[in-house]
């Protein structure tokens, strides 16, 4: 039980912790502390939903839809390569990052963004769905349910760590430079996963 729980713990936060395109919106998140609770909310629940499904067996669904799959990819192409380039443009024009800043404190834009970024990344149900779920699946008929809880305590225990822990980290960006250089990082970031997922 303990061990499958830690398993579950460590093979989850493998997966999770990468720089990513969700990582690295709950981190601008939690450096501007904008919604820091939502986005984190978010993120770890639809980890666990998606732990779930891949502990009661839907991966070979997935698995089997293929054009769905082909179809969320695309979509997720275009969302983050919109995200990459609004945060390229807004760290050369200081009028947008601005504007930026005053429409990410809108709960909505955050929930949007936060779902997008989510739910449109085929990687998300290949390694959530696919991978831990057929990880779990080999624990046992018990002992895959704790695998499963132990993968989603370790998707909150990141989440929460790095949105909340970004907050305290946001002294260290007082300055319009230090957020330009911050969104061209996440903008290339956001594009070059837009670019391997087009080519995947």
């Amino acid at each position: 039980m303990l061990l499958d729980s830690m398993t579950g713990f460590v093979t989850g936060l493998t997966l999770i912790v990468a720089i990513g395109a969700q990582n690295a919106f709950v981190l601008r998140q939690g450096l501007m502390r904008s919604h820091v609770g939502v986005v984190v909310a978010i993120c770890a629940v639809s980890d666990l939903v998606l732990i779930l499904a891949g502990v009661a067996g839907i991966g070979t669904l997935v698995e089997q839809a293929p054009t769905a799959l082909l179809v969320v990819r695309w979509l997720g192409v275009a969302f983050l390569m919109w995200y990459g380039l609004s945060s390229l443009w807004r760290a050369v024009h200081p009028a947008a990052l601005e504007a930026a800043d005053r429409g990410a404190r809108r709960r909505r834009t955050a929930v949007i963004t936060a779902l997008a970024l989510t739910w449109l990344n085929p990687h998300v149900y290949l390694d959530t769905v696919l991978m831990l779920g057929s990880i779990a699946n080999q624990q046992g008929t018990e002992g895959r349910w704790w695998f499963g809880a132990g993968a989603a305590l370790g998707s909150l225990a990141w989440f929460s760590g790095l949105g909340w822990g970004a907050g305290r980290a946001s002294g260290l960006l007082t300055s319009a430079r230090a957020w330009r250089a911050l969104d061209v990082l996440i903008g290339l970031t956001m594009l070059g996963i837009a670019v391997v997922l087009a080519s995947g």
